[in-house]
């Protein structure tokens, strides 16, 4: 919401909400200007909003009388947020504030193909854990936000023929999980997650400041498996059932039929250019890779044949990228996931084939570079979709009594 499409008439709580989380600490005549209102429903509805400790006086400003104006601020501070990044094999669980600031945090290599139950047992148990270590309860929580390595209905929040994840086809994520952690939960791909943490990430951190055009932004995870996340004008594009970014399984255009990729189809990129494809391609050259992190650790130290492998993934991923470049003219791709680690190895490939192939017109500002907020892109994420949820004009309307 900006301040110059306000509309008095629309003015609740939950828009007044909205002000002050996009802006600066106000004074009530400055929110008086800014919606239209009059100065009696204004301090109503910061009365309720205090209530509800959404809102807290924040350092006085001086008024042109003289007198300090008290002044009043988003507390990001209100409530906590559990956010949880499943990978196919390591995991990332979070508590994070309403501004996304990090609290506390664990990270486990625990395979995602021992079934839903148990994995989501653990991690309603870590989430527990979490909040005694910091002082807190889940009385404390107002929401939980979930990423899966596969696709997801997002209306539902349960996966759907999810590849990596056996077992999990159509299990009730957030009524089971909900059930034991007594708070809202949502769910979605782990790379949808993590296009809405480096997006958020790169406007309120900073990384983006001065380059609007990565509200049109491609998030790309490589890790055992490759995905994309799509930001169009400054939103998340999920499509119609949600599956939409699902590159891994676009067809390599020199795809040798005879490699089968997990989905049951041959010639997809994942099967050429995933981490798990890596590094069995590196321990069918000698060299014992078991993951995509054993792959980064080989590069690490110079080998040879790992530095050819990853920058031919590099370009076969940037044949896939090119088309999508013509077609949706994206402002910045951001490469993210365990391989993304391989540095400048792996976007050269990627760069090379995007700019020969793509047309200039749509390259010409184009940024291509690795994730700013790394592992924790997807935890931010998650605590953006759960954070957009609650405080949603409408859903703090219903929740605010003024």
């Amino acid at each position: 919401m900006t301040e110059d499409t306000l509309n008095s008439a629309s003015i609740g709580a939950g828009a007044l909400l909205s002000v002050l989380r996009e802006g600066p600490a106000r004074t009530r005549t400055e929110l008086v200007e800014l919606t239209g209102l009059a100065r009696t429903t204004v301090s109503q509805r910061l009365d309720a909003l205090l209530r509800h400790r959404w809102v807290v006086a924040a350092d006085a400003s001086t008024s042109s009388g003289g007198r300090p104006a008290a002044t009043f601020a988003f507390n990001r501070a209100a409530r906590l947020v559990l956010a949880a990044d499943l990978g196919a094999t390591h995991h990332r669980v979070a508590i994070t504030d309403l501004g996304t600031t990090v609290l506390a945090e664990r990270t486990a290599d625990v395979p995602i193909d021992r079934g839903p139950e148990s994995t989501l047992a653990w991690l309603a148990q870590t989430f527990t854990e979490l909040l005694a270590e910091s002082g807190y309860d889940l009385a404390d929580v107002c929401g939980a936000g979930i990423g899966l390595p596969g696709p997801v209905e997002y209306l539902t929040g349960r996966p759907v023929n999810p590849p990596l994840m056996p077992g999990w086809d159509r299990f009730p994520v957030p009524e089971w999980l909900g059930e034991r952690l007594g708070v809202p939960v949502l769910v979605d791909n782990d790379v949808n997650i993590m296009a809405l943490g480096e997006h958020w990430g790169g406007h309120w951190g900073g990384h983006w400041a001065g380059y609007p055009e990565a509200d049109q932004l491609i998030f790309v995870k490589i890790g055992t498996g490759i995905g994309c996340g799509i930001i169009s004008d400054g939103r998340l594009h999920r499509g119609a059932q949600g599956a939409a970014g699902d590159i891994g399984h676009i067809r390599v255009a020199a795809a040798d039929d005879e490699v089968v990729c997990h989905c049951g189809n041959t010639g997809c990129l994942e099967a050429f250019a995933g981490g798990a494809a890596l590094a069995a391609r590196i321990t069918a050259s000698g060299v014992l890779a078991k993951d995509s992190r054993d792959v980064v650790r080989l590069l690490g130290v110079g080998d040879p044949e790992v530095v050819h492998l990853v920058r031919q993934a590099g370009r076969e991923i940037g044949d896939v990228l090119a088309s999508i470049v013509n077609f949706f003219n994206p402002g910045a791709i951001v490469i993210g996931g365990d391989i993304a680690e391989a540095g400048e190895h792996l976007l050269a490939g990627v760069r090379e084939v995007i700019y020969k192939r793509s047309l200039p017109l749509a390259t010409r500002h184009l940024r291509i570079q690795a994730s700013k907020l790394g592992d924790r892109a997807g935890v931010v994420g998650a605590a953006v979709m759960v954070i957009e949820h609650v405080l949603a004009p409408q859903a703090v309307d219903t929740t605010v009594t003024v």
